[in-house]
Formats: C-alpha cells, sequence, structure tokens
C-alpha cells in the first residue's frame, strides 16, 4: 500500500545474524538482488571473527571497517547523512534526514539508519507513514516477524550512548565486486585480529582498556574465575549475544570459501568446525547466565565458574579455528 504520506516497501528481508554493524547491508543489497548470504556478508566484513572489549560498546566499535567501507567493497556507491558532526544540532538536521530517507523509500530502496528501531545499531527503514510519523523497518532484535514500528525522530536520540551517525542511502552500483581479494583480506584481517596485542602493555595501570582477539578471550576467563565473583554486566549479555551469533556465521562463511578454494578446502573445513564449536560454547553460556535474557541480580559463584570453563573452551576452538585460517591462507597464496 503507497501514497505520498505513507510507503512500504513489502518483502524486505528480517536480519539473520544479530550484529549491529553489517547485516543492515546484507538485507539491503538483498532487496535489490543480490545473492550474498548472512554468513558471507558477516565474514566479508569481518564481523564473524571478531571479540573485543568486554564491554557494551565492542560490537560496534572493534569492527575491522566502517559499514560504509563494506557497501564500497561490494561496488555501491554510497552517501552518508550524518547528524553528529561538529556544529550539528541533531534535533535540527534530523528533519532534514528523515526526508532524505522518505525519497530513497519513495524511489523503492531501503535505506540504512542509526538507531531507528534498536539502540545505537544501524537498521533499515523499508516504510513511513507520515499520519503516524513512524518509520517501519527491520533491527538485529527489532522487525524479526512484522515490521518493527518507530517515531521518524528517534534517529537523534539516544546521543548518551552512542553518536547519532545518521542514515546511510546505497546509490547505484560503481563497480564490479572483487570476491578473491575482498575474501582473502578478510582471512588475513582474522588472523591479524586474534593475534592483537593492543593495550595489553596498558594492563594493570589505571583505568579499563580495551583488548581484542585471544587476549579479550583471557581477560574474561579471568573476569569469571575472579574471587569474590563478578556480577556479570550488560556489555557481557551484549557480547555473548552477539559473538555467538556471529561466529556461528564464521563457519558458513569458511564453508562457502571450501566450495570454492579446492587448494584450502581441508583447512577451511576444519576451521568452520571449530568455530561451530566455539559459537556453541558461547550460547551455552548465554544461556547460563541469562535465563529469560534477564540480567541476574547477584554474582553466583558456581555458575561464574561454569561459565568460565565454557569461555575457555570457546576461546580454545577460536584460537584452533583461527589457526585452521593461517593454514588456508598458506595455501591461497601458493595458488596465486
Amino acid at each position: 500500500m503507497s501514497d505520498e504520506a505513507r510507503v512500504i516497501l513489502d518483502g524486505v528481508d528480517r536480519y539473520r545474524v544479530m550484529e549491529p554493524m553489517f547485516e543492515s547491508v546484507r538485507v539491503v543489497l538483498a532487496y535489490r538482488g543480490e545473492s550474498c548470504s548472512p554468513a558471507y556478508v558477516q565474514g566479508i566484513s569481518g564481523a564473524a571473527f571478531r571479540i573485543g572489549g568486554i564491554c557494551p560498546c565492542a560490537p560496534t566499535c572493534a569492527c575491522a571497517m566502517s559499514t560504509q567501507d563494506l557497501l564500497a567493497t561490494f561496488g555501491y556507491e554510497i552517501e552518508h547523512l550524518p547528524l553528529c558532526e561538529e556544529g550539528m544540532d541533531p534535533a535540527q538536521e534530523v528533519q532534514h534526514v528523515i526526508a532524505r530517507v522518505k525519497d530513497q523509500i519513495r524511489a523503492g530502496h531501503p535505506a540504512i539508519a542509526w538507531n531507528a528501531f534498536t539502540t545505537a545499531e544501524w537498521d533499515v527503514v523499508c516504510g513511513f507513514d507520515d499520519e503516524r510519523r513512524q518509520f517501519l523497518g527491520r533491527g538485529s532484535y527489532a522487525g524479526l516477524d512484522g515490521y518493527a514500528t518507530a517515531d521518524q525522530g528517534r534517529m537523534a536520540t539516544g546521543g548518551a550512548i552512542a553518536p547519532a551517525l545518521g542514515a546511510i542511502l546505497v546509490g547505484g552500483k560503481t563497480g564490479p565486486y572483487d570476491a578473491r581479494r575482498a575474501e582473502l583480506a578478510a582471512l588475513r584481517e582474522a588472523v591479524a585480529h586474534a593475534h592483537s596485542t593492543e593495550n595489553v602493555d596498558k594492563l594493570g595501570g589505571e583505568g579499563w582498556v580495551m583488548l581484542y582477539g585471544l587476549a579479550c578471550y583471557d581477560r574474561w576467563i579471568r573476569d569469571f574465575e575472579a574471587s569474590p565473583p563478578r556480577l556479570p554486566t550488560m556489555g557481557d549479555r551484549y557480547c555473548f549475544g552477539v559473538n555467538r551469533s556471529t561466529h556461528h556465521a564464521a563457519a558458513g562463511f569458511l564453508g562457502e570459501l571450501a566450495g570454492r578454494h579446492g587448494a584450502a578446502k581441508v583447512p577451511l573445513e576444519r576451521a568452520a568446525e571449530h568455530f561451530v564449536a566455539e559459537a556453541g560454547a558461547l550460547h551455552e553460556g548465554a544461556e547460563l547466565l541469562f535465563p529469560g535474557w534477564q540480567l541476574p541480580k547477584e554474582a553466583d559463584r558456581e555458575v561464574n565458574a561454569r561459565v568460565a570453563v565454557l569461555l575457555r573452551t570457546a576461546r580454545d576452538h577460536y584460537a584452533h579455528g583461527i589457526d585452521q585460517v593461517e593454514a588456508a591462507l598458506m595455501q591461497l597464496n601458493q595458488e596465486g
């Protein structure tokens, strides 16, 4: 149903991965006819292999690339409409962004908008209703059945949590997608990220520091082994939720590559098996810590100890998976 004040694009896919930065790209491009799987997009973006923090912002600020970078990698023109640049008043600028998003939808294309339906994530807007002043669309945990609805001005809110990033409009195709180059870059970045030593030298100093890869896993394990037991936080819950989903996607991505790169088939398939096991351990830990997805009200020594064991299992599978990715890269480099 559509008229000037109400336009809704039918058939826009839901999010298939609980992930805040890149699944939006897959949803928008799928509506344009692109056939990349959710797992493939998570792999190319790097999200399938990332772990940072542990903190509530890690899934959005510990990325290998930006959302715009991913769109450019796939060969699409983009226009970013920010709300948070110096001198901008989001409450005033948002009306311009709303108008541009609606123009995009009238042209038959979903738009990507920050904080439209979820909290501080990139969502997909695929409709609007001016009578109710609402956008309609999808998010990582919103609009999974029917479209989510929210006030059109919601993009300008939530500044206390994260900057108001505005919207991204996806234009036409600007060039071909170089699959091999992007796939090799993603695998190399996965290995480098896993072995990152960034901020490790600052441990023990004043204040908390962000860690990445295996170093992040190791501190996460220590946190749950600590005595007295630590109360799990929103950051733990969010990272469990995102990482169990994205790292499960890693297996699908590696499986797709194994089917196309025969020289590296064996290590890629072995890596996929480890990432499935890692995601399974993370899932089990999440369900143990957050039954009903609620935050616990008090620390439980026994539960924390069991979670620490599961995290160590996840960490070891992640490490072995990365080792196999590295072995696959050696084969792919020889293949030329």
